[in-house]
């Protein structure tokens, strides 16, 4: 991290030394810069190549960097105004608008104003994040024979075992195809088992990137309601019989983002409620791997408990280490899988070798077990501290259900009375997001979460965004000045 900061330093003190030079101008030495700004050979060349990047400055291998010629002023805007006709004329006879609102998927994905304190991310802050060992995997991966060559397009069949044997049951390596991320294998499992316009069934509250992907592939969510067990039987069989959907996607382990886990009871129940439907359970089994050190032993993936190919798996190694870390894995049995196969080649060919070997070497590695025993302490105790500052500071916002897995806690508004009721109506939770962000926080609605109209206002809050439970504590205490704004 130090390194990432002078480099930083460094780029922003260039740009204003390269505006004291002429267009071709040659720029010091990287050994004047060196010896100049005092800082690592290293740091200087990746503060150069930022700046070629930028087009502030060229550099000519062996000669050195020169200033870039002044770009030519941009000529007058075009009218792209033709555009809204092309998108929208053959729209009308769509069952489901094609339009993609990514909006609730941005607001964990986006990095907030300085000085606001991340309670809206979905990873891990970076000093969780197993940095060393990432970059040491990647190191050792780029030396591995053929490890720039094409790789198998199912993926490496090493990695493939080690998803299968995490999954459990009678998965094989020739059942799991390695996939670009969990979102990308849910795209996959949506466009290979619905066609436009078909129904899916969806728990709810559940997460707005996979709604934003079944409304992108023409689908319609349908939701299923869920409480502290998970998933309610009754009312899943109930959805199928009205609807004739085919798909029924879930997370039976740390919903997001009630944090429930599927009651053992239930569990057989939901998969014999599908195969009655004739229809697949898509299990998103993302945070199997922030599982908090007070948890009790962790259920297997349903898929462990399906012969029948009932269950599309979806695991992933990115929230237990980094957004850029995007290595996942989808599980299907029978003739699915060819079909699940057929699309993520055509989609993305494969997933990059070195990225592959890199997910190889870390798991491998002793740093990897260490790793998940330290963020499987250190959530626990992020989790105790915001639920402590909430309980206390906030006892007006209930807090239904405490995880022992996951990353955030899931919050509902008070009922509004009076004035305050249109502030916290079933879309009201936008009002307490705009005062927070005033106060200095940023946290998530929760209106995204649901696919129809929700029941009442809610808001997430992560504990794994933030630097630790001293930011913790000042941002429930910038939370309690936008509650009493708006409340």
């Amino acid at each position: 991290m130090q390194e990432r900061s002078s480099v930083d330093e460094l780029v922003n003190r260039l740009r204003r030394e390269v505006n004291r030079y002429s267009p071709g101008g040659k720029l010091p030495s990287s050994r004047v810069l060196v010896e100049r700004f005092r800082v690592s050979p290293v740091t200087v060349s990746r503060a150069l190549a930022q700046l070629a990047a930028e087009g502030l400055v060229v550099t000519r291998p062996g000669a050195g960097a020169y200033r870039a010629e002044a770009r030519p002023a941009s000529g007058p805007g075009g009218d792209t105004s033709w555009q809204e006709v092309a998108l929208s004329a053959d729209g009308a006879a769509d069952l489901v608008p094609r339009t993609v609102d990514a909006a609730g998927v941005v607001v964990s994905l986006a990095a907030p104003p300085p000085g606001v304190i991340e309670f809206n991310g979905g990873y891990l802050h970076h000093s969780l994040q197993p940095e060393r060992a990432m970059a040491a995997a990647l190191s050792r991966a780029g030396r591995r024979p053929g490890a720039w060559g094409r790789p198998p397009l199912d993926g490496l069949p090493e990695l493939r075992e080690w998803f299968a044997r995490g999954i459990g049951g009678a998965v094989t390596a020739a059942e799991v195809l390695i996939t670009a991320g969990g979102q990308a294998a849910l795209t996959t499992a949506l466009r290979a088992l619905a066609p436009p316009g078909a129904p899916v069934l969806v728990e709810s509250p559940t997460y707005p990137g996979m709604l934003a992907i079944a409304r992108a592939a023409g689908l319609r969510p349908v939701p299923v309601p869920v409480d502290a067990d998970g998933v309610r039987p009754p009312l899943l069989a109930d959805a199928f019989r009205a609807t004739g959907a085919r798909v029924f996607v879930c997370q039976p382990l740390f919903q997001n983002p009630t944090g429930a886990v599927l009651a053992p009871e239930r569990r057989a129940e939901v998969l014999r409620i599908a195969r009655e439907a004739g229809a697949f359970v898509i299990e998103d089994d993302f945070v199997r791997r922030l599982v908090h050190e007070d948890a009790a032993p962790l259920p297997r993936p349903l898929a462990a408990e399906d012969p029948d190919g009932v269950v599309v798996h979806v695991g992933s190694l990115t929230k237990a280490t980094s957004p850029s870390f995007r290595v996942s894995a989808l599980a299907a049995r029978g003739p699915v899988l060819e079909r699940l196969r057929a699309i993520q080649i055509v989609d993305t060919f494969f997933v990059p070798r070195p990225l592959q070997e890199a997910a190889l070497e870390l798991v491998g590695s002793p740093a990897w077990p260490r790793h998940l025993r330290s963020i499987s302490t250190e959530l626990r105790i992020r989790r105790d501290a915001m639920t402590s500052a909430l309980l206390t500071t906030l006892p007006q916002l209930s807090l239904p259900h405490i995880p022992s897995g996951g990353y955030h806690l899931w919050l509902r508004l008070p009922d509004g009375t009076g004035g305050t009721s249109q502030a916290f109506g079933s879309g009201g939770d936008s009002a307490l997001v705009a005062a927070a962000l005033r106060a200095g926080v940023a946290i998530t609605p929760g209106r995204p979460y649901f696919s129809a109209e929700p029941p009442a206002a809610h808001v997430r809050l992560s504990f794994a965004a933030v630097a630790g439970t001293g930011e913790i504590g000042e941002g429930v205490r910038r939370l309690r000045t936008a509650c009493e704004e708006v409340l």
